[in-house]
């Protein structure tokens, strides 16, 4: 009798890799190629970048904001505080008495050699220091820019001065007035430089003598 023995071959099954892939072996011998890994950092940068970007943008803008506010605060004090000059020199000269209390009030205001007088800031951009004694010249709140612009102001305190004392802030500010015997305007203005790029803000009042 003749013995026949049968032998039958079985394919190699999925789970004799140790890593389970499903890709061709030389796929999972290799592990992720380099384009691959390329994309997928370039993939991951992008979806960080995006919002970090966003949120880089918002913090600008906030920071713009808060610089224009402070910036209109600054100027609308520079017209406050000339038109309490103009009503300085109305009381003045109603207490010296005389026939035309305005007109003459006026004329000292805009024209006139004492130091409550805006002569100085007429042909020339003027600062302002609150921190010091009303009036125009040196020592007092309203002096001549010297040279070819005028210094930025200081924050010491809490007040906003041109005393070189506590921390330089990035604002500049200018009084300018337009005047004639019967009126005029005030022209006070603030500027500053944010990232390179410069803002400003000017504010425009008019006056006009007391009748």
């Amino acid at each position: 009798m003749k013995n026949t023995v049968s032998t039958k071959h079985q394919a190699p099954s999925r789970d004799s890799n140790p890593a389970s892939c499903f890709l061709p072996p030389a796929r999972c011998s290799n592990g992720f190629t380099l384009i691959e890994t390329m994309v997928a950092v370039t993939i991951l940068s992008l979806s960080i970048a995006g919002p970090l970007f966003t949120a880089d943008r918002a913090i600008v803008a906030a920071k713009t904001a808060r610089d224009q506010l402070t910036a209109v605060y600054l100027a609308q004090e520079g017209i406050e505080y000339v038109r309490s000059m103009r009503d300085d020199a109305f009381l003045a000269a109603y207490q010296a008495g005389g026939a035309d209390i305005s007109t003459a009030a006026w004329t000292n205001f805009i024209s006139g050699g004492s130091a409550a007088s805006l002569t100085q800031c007429r042909g020339s951009e003027c600062m302002l220091d609150p921190a010091l004694g009303m009036g125009t010249g040196s020592g007092l709140s309203l002096q001549p820019c010297s040279g070819a612009a005028c210094t930025p102001l200081y924050l010491s305190n809490g007040i906003y001065t041109q005393q070189q004392i506590g921390v330089v802030t990035p604002f500049t500010r200018t009084i300018q007035g337009f005047l004639t015997p019967t009126g005029g305007r005030i022209v006070s203005t603030v500027s500053w430089n944010y990232h390179n790029t410069p803002y400003s803000v000017i504010i425009t009042d008019n006056l006009t003598p007391w009748q």
